[in-house]
């Protein structure tokens, strides 16, 4: 059975899978950002719990050791009571002794036995968690780099285009500005014989009423 987080990427990688090419491109997509911003909170949130179950499975190597420890201990008490009884109650001393040695390898064995398949297990699980999360930091990390390597491609394309922009308009202020001053130029000289006019109009005016004063 998956885990969430495991669910998660299953769900990030078929949404991008699903989206649509940018035009004129082979590589780069187009997304919906609050949707993949979603995908993402939701795999942040989970991966700090997913860590930690796979911490406590480590963890458990200690106690399964401990509890394997405590069998083994509890074999070897059994054997020694039994031992001290069969000597007891055994008339023939030396085959009980070698009865008692037997039973205390054989309890040796299966305590170490056990230790071993205990310190076995513990081990694989260790090692299985570590790789699991080893090779879920790894697509988190390939899909960050790819949306980050999108995202710098974007912003380049904009600041290119803005560029360009600026450019257009200096070039074109560039050709009005010889019109403005020509422009310019017609309007003042537009303006000086009207001025002139009006004057030897007003002087003429006052001449014709001096004479009729006269």
């Amino acid at each position: 059975m998956s885990s969430r987080i495991e669910q998660i990427i299953e769900e990030i990688e078929e949404y991008v899978e699903s989206c649509k090419y940018q035009p004129l491109s082979t590589t780069k997509i187009v997304v919906n950002k609050e949707e993949l911003e979603e995908l993402l909170r939701e795999l942040r949130l989970k991966t700090p719990d997913e860590i930690k179950r796979y911490q406590k499975i480590i963890s458990n190597k200690d106690a399964i050791l401990a509890d394997a420890q405590t069998k083994a201990d509890n074999i070897i008490e059994d054997t020694k009571r039994q031992v001290q009884e069969m000597v007891k109650e055994s008339e023939v001393m030396q085959q009980a002794y070698a009865q008692a040695n037997e039973t205390i390898n054989s309890a040796n064995q299966q305590a170490q036995a056990i230790i071993d398949s205990a310190t076995n297990d513990a081990n694989s699980l260790r090692l299985s968690a570590v790789s699991y999360t080893d090779e879920m930091m790894a697509n988190m990390g390939q899909i960050v780099g790819n949306i980050l390597e999108d995202a710098a491609g974007k912003y380049n394309e904009f600041v290119r285009a803005l560029q360009a922009s600026a450019d257009v308009i200096r070039q074109n202020r560039a050709e009005l500005a010889p019109q403005l001053s020509g422009a310019a130029a017609q309007s003042e000289a537009a303006q000086a014989p009207v001025q002139d006019l009006q004057s030897d109009d007003l002087d003429s005016d006052l001449d014709d009423f001096d004479d009729d004063e006269e």
